[in-house]
């Protein structure tokens, strides 16, 4: 086989021009068979194997795979002096200047280049043969036999007598390719809508001195059904459900909330928890929520890795996930993020705005759109490189009576930080709050991200004098990849919200957790929380929480 292969090299070229065409529906096949297995998973991130010698994921195949996607991303060349790549002084120009002529039988890439130095796989070999072979076929069909010799002809036939195995295998992909996509098609779920979804299991308890909890398996599940009308915009229709309530600490507080805590509807019942709309204007990204919007959905939050969006992804907290800041207020409103600069450059700053209102779709009086709770966003983002990142935020809100500064999307309870510090003026009175923060991330290393922030809220009654400060502040270290890739190491630590005038220990917080990927869809998170006074309540017994959380998404 090798004899007939290095005698016939010459002709190398002709199978390599072709190559590159039907490499394109080859790579195209195995990208349509993983949409279909995705499918049958209902997991965009699924994938499966077509069959042994599959060709590797090179770049070059992952240029071939996108050209594929567009039928005229290459163009079939009528003189071999349209390749850029191509040099009289290359030993195969003559070569490739006849069979251009004599058989049209290369094409070349949209760029104007050949790439005759490129690795090819047995696959792709074949696979250009049998484009030449079509060729021929029709030149013979069209009355221009002439042009093919009696050689040249020999030397195909004994070219398809050696890979007349792997021409049967190409045959055969195209057949279930072509089975494949009519199936596709005819079961396809929307041709605008993928849908995302993510299911938590949790085992959860409290240990030590101060434990009046019971062991607990809770659950909460998302399915985010994610709708694009002109590919740059997304609709968000998310349905959530769970059982997940909070482990009990001294005073009420809300330092145990969880993560998966957030969307907790009782007995499972489902709701619709948020419903957004993103989409591009000129340079900026513009968000609209009709329900469930938060400022994290819009303003960057310069925490990675513990940031996973109340998902079960990242930390177990709300409190080691983001700033308390981002906590303060939500529901109906919207925002926008203007950038600026050159991204090329390094120095890439922006400007995010945004309003969210508790009761905007309340119409009585003293709520609505303008009326009731809100909370209105501006903060000024910088990343230099992708290793350093900055924010300054600064938030006002106003809060009716009874209503808790960090009420994320206007429910009664708090979502992190002390029962003080969420209802700083108490029960009776509205309040004023202007709070601001600063946020951090660095990022020394791929294996390595450390990052932080520090919040402070001026509290202001509006019936008497009653004022106070709430303070809150974190440092964490992430290591991703730890052990295996995807996994990733979490360790946080910081003070949660707390009222300033109350004088005692700091509630302090110290969180670790391992999230180690079992799969592409399934993730199992152990992790412990240690809460110092909780609660700000004196002489209180530290507090220890131990969750196993598994994840699962589709």
């Amino acid at each position: 086989m090798s004899h007939l292969f290095w005698k016939n090299l010459v002709l190398l070229p002709v199978f390599l021009g072709a190559n590159a065409l039907a490499s394109s529906s080859v790579m195209a096949a195995e990208i349509l068979n993983s949409a279909n297995s995705a499918a049958a998973k209902n997991s965009s991130d699924a994938t499966t194997a077509l069959e042994p010698a599959k060709p590797a994921k090179t770049e070059e195949n992952q240029v071939l795979v996108s050209q594929a996607i567009n039928q005229d991303s290459m163009s079939q060349v009528t003189s071999v002096s349209q390749f850029s790549d191509v040099q009289p002084t290359d030993w195969a120009f003559q070569a490739l200047q006849s069979l251009v002529e004599r058989y049209g039988c290369i094409a070349g890439y949209p760029n104007g280049t050949y790439r005759g130095n490129r690795a090819l796989t047995r696959y792709e070999f074949a696979a250009g043969l049998n484009a030449c072979l079509d060729r021929v076929n029709e030149l013979i069909a069209t009355a221009t036999a002439d042009l093919v010799t009696k050689q040249d002809l020999a030397t195909l036939q004994r070219l398809q007598e050696e890979f007349s195995a792997e021409l049967a295998t190409l045959r055969g992909r195209v057949d279930s390719l072509e089975a494949r996509t009519a199936e596709l098609e005819a079961n396809q779920f929307s041709t605008t809508t993928k849908l995302v979804g993510e299911a938590i299991f949790a085992v959860t308890d409290t240990f030590g001195e101060n434990n009046n909890n019971k062991t607990v398996f809770q659950d909460r599940i998302r399915l985010d059904l994610q709708t694009s009308f002109t590919g740059r915009d997304t609709l968000h229709t998310r349905i959530a459900a769970g059982n997940a309530n909070l482990l009990r600490l001294p005073g009420n507080s809300f330092e145990s909330t969880q993560t998966f805590n957030l969307g907790n509807t009782g007995s499972n019942s489902a709701i619709i928890d948020w419903l957004s709309y993103y989409f591009p204007l000129g340079n900026s990204q513009v968000y609209i929520a009709a329900t469930g919007g938060i400022h994290s959905d819009y303003a960057p939050t310069v925490n990675p890795y513990f940031e996973g969006y109340d998902s079960g992804n990242g930390a177990l907290s709300t409190f080691a996930s983001e700033s308390p800041i981002y906590r303060i207020g939500g529901g109906t409103g919207g925002g926008v993020n203007f950038a600026f600069g050159n991204s090329k450059s390094g120095f890439q700053p922006s400007i995010t705005v945004g309003y969210l209102a508790s009761q905007g779709n309340n119409p009585a009086p003293r709520a609505g759109l303008f009326e009731g709770n809100y909370a209105a966003l501006a903060q000024l983002n910088l990343n230099v490189g992708d290793r350093l990142s900055f924010a300054a935020t600064y938030v006002h809100g106003y809060h009716d009576a009874g209503s808790a500064l960090f009420d994320f999307g206007g429910i009664t309870s708090g979502v992190v930080g002390t029962n003080r510090a969420n209802f700083p003026i108490g029960l009776a009175n509205p309040y004023n709050s202007n709070t601001y923060g600063v946020e951090a991330a660095f990022r020394p290393s791929d294996k390595l991200s450390i990052s932080g922030f520090l919040m402070y809220s001026d509290i202001s009654s509006l019936i008497g004098n009653s004022n106070d400060e709430v303070w809150s502040y974190g440092l964490g270290v992430a290591l991703p990849d730890f052990g295996k890739k995807g996994n990733l190491l979490g360790i946080f630590a910081g003070a949660q919200p707390y009222l300033g005038s109350v004088s005692g220990d700091r509630p302090y917080h110290i969180e670790g957790f391992y999230k180690y990927r079992v799969s592409d869809n399934i993730s199992i998170t152990p992790g412990v929380i240690w809460l110092t006074s909780p609660g700000q309540v004196a002489n209180s017994d530290d507090a220890v929480i131990g969750t196993l959380r598994t994840t699962f998404t589709f």
